[in-house]
């Protein structure tokens, strides 16, 4: 199990390194606590992306992101039922299961990841997953353009 981490991590370290050398500038979204405290992201669309990706891109990524937080958040049968097996499991449980939650966090970075490599990236721009900042922001990079 160990080894899958450090195998991603290792494949992933040369790209991102030589990204991180060439941000110019990082666009922050921050979070919407309009609704209450649950993890939203503000989808109005930044000044400073203006003219480097299209504002239905933009919109789309950030409604995805929301949209799988609330997935997460949402209080149902499946998390009634994986309350009551960790009580009865004395938690042991997510030794060998993730959680709902965690299942979501995975696929938000799965998304991030993909909206990278097809959207952002062609286009000079990075978005980090929310995680990596606490979910406090999500956080756009924008990248040096060398021709």
């Amino acid at each position: 199990m160990s080894s899958q981490p450090k195998m991603a991590s290792s494949h992933q370290a040369q790209p991102l390194d030589s990204l991180s050398r060439q941000v110019v500038s990082k666009v922050f979204i921050q979070r919407d606590y309009s609704d209450g405290t649950g993890v939203k992201f503000q989808t109005r669309f930044p000044q400073e992306l203006e003219g480097k990706i299209d504002q239905s891109n933009f919109q789309y990524t950030i409604n995805e992101i929301n949209e799988i937080f609330s997935e997460a958040e949402a209080v149902g049968s499946r998390a009634y039922c994986e309350g009551c097996l960790a009580c009865l499991t004395a938690y042991t449980i997510f030794i060998c299961m993730d959680t709902h939650y965690q299942k979501c966090l995975k696929r938000i970075a799965l998304f991030a990841q993909d909206q990278n490599e097809n959207i952002y990236l062609p286009r000079g721009l990075m978005i980090t997953d929310p995680m990596e900042r606490g979910l406090r922001v999500i956080e756009i990079c924008v990248l040096r353009q060398d021709k």
